[in-house]
């Protein structure tokens, strides 16, 4: 299995969570300068040893960590805020205004998770522990975040959920971006956009793409998976492409009067195809981001909005 730990800047490290034993799926990003450390994303919960094991690696005390920052409140990125709060009392957990409450009082969210996954709730994320109230700090648009030797900018980025930040370090020039520039495996060309319910929003998951693209970033640090340097507009172009494509493909099919599953179907059928042409094995990618959640996404979008196009 690869190593738990990559530094990918002076002060940036990292740390693969290897969710379910499988590497590059989920990622959190370290900064550490000797004093203090910050964490950008908690992963989940059933994670959070690998995550202490990645610190230990890399000679951070656990006292050092005074910050964890998440880019959205969905268990795959901050569902281990809780956990880790138990385990580090000391540290603030960094949270959207519309996210914040949800992670004090976490009941909704696990609702939701729990209509997806349904008995693997917990085996798949762990626990889900609410953060204190005095824990966390509400986060604002174009906020400046000095934590660790680095300044990180909060840029709202909606489209993939209502309650997204992306992250630009002023310091290395590189991009925290959550889910807001897709999921891309280490070495290929191939961007899938990741669009569970209940907040797909197509227009602004655009504008968010092109708010982002203008900031010229040195690299784009994916929670699904790793840095990516090389081709950062190739980037972005495939998978705004590809967000509209699937949308539009699903739209069709939804007017074909398809049931879900046959969507999801034809969906893996093209998309796995492509992932193949591009080199890449698609169960990698379907473990961070489903077809089913994919289509999901898709199917409520529409129908919301078909329903304010009827609307009086």
């Amino acid at each position: 299995m690869p190593p738990l730990l990559q530094s990918i800047a002076d002060g940036v490290t990292r740390i693969d969570l290897q969710f379910q034993d499988r590497p590059q799926v989920i990622a959190a990003y370290l900064l550490y300068n000797g004093r203090e450390a910050a964490l950008v994303e908690t992963g989940p919960t059933s994670t959070v040893e690998r995550l202490l094991e990645g610190l230990q690696a890399a000679g951070v005390p656990l006292e050092a960590v005074r910050h964890l920052i998440v880019t959205h409140i969905h268990l795959d990125h901050a569902g281990a805020s809780g956990a880790l709060i138990q385990r580090l009392p000391w540290a603030n957990v960094y949270v959207h205004p519309v996210g914040a409450p949800h992670l004090a009082d976490p009941s909704r969210l696990i609702a939701s998770a729990a209509r997806i996954y349904g008995d693997l709730l917990e085996p798949l994320w762990g626990k889900v522990i609410p953060v204190p109230a005095d824990r966390l700090i509400v986060v604002s648009d174009g906020e400046r975040l000095r934590v660790a030797g680095h300044t990180l900018i909060a840029f709202d980025t909606p489209g993939h959920a209502r309650h997204h930040h992306a992250f630009l370090d002023e310091t290395t020039g590189l991009l925290f971006t959550g889910d807001i520039a897709g999921v891309r495996m280490p070495g290929i060309r191939y961007v899938r956009p990741p669009t569970p319910p209940p907040e797909l929003d197509l227009e602004a998951w655009s504008d968010s793409i092109a708010r982002l693209r203008a900031l010229n970033a040195t690299g784009l640090c994916l929670t699904h998976f790793d840095v990516h340097r090389q081709d950062i507009e190739w980037h972005w172009e495939d998978l705004e492409r590809r967000l509209w494509d699937w949308g539009h493909q699903i739209r069709e099919m939804m007017e074909e009067d398809l049931e879900e599953t046959e969507i999801v179907r034809r969906l893996r059928a093209r998309a796995d195809a492509e992932l193949r042409e591009a080199g890449a094995e698609p169960e990698f990618y379907d473990v961070a981001a489903s077809y089913e959640n994919t289509v999901a996404g898709y199917l409520r979008y529409w129908r919301k909005r078909a329903e304010t196009t009827c609307s009086p």
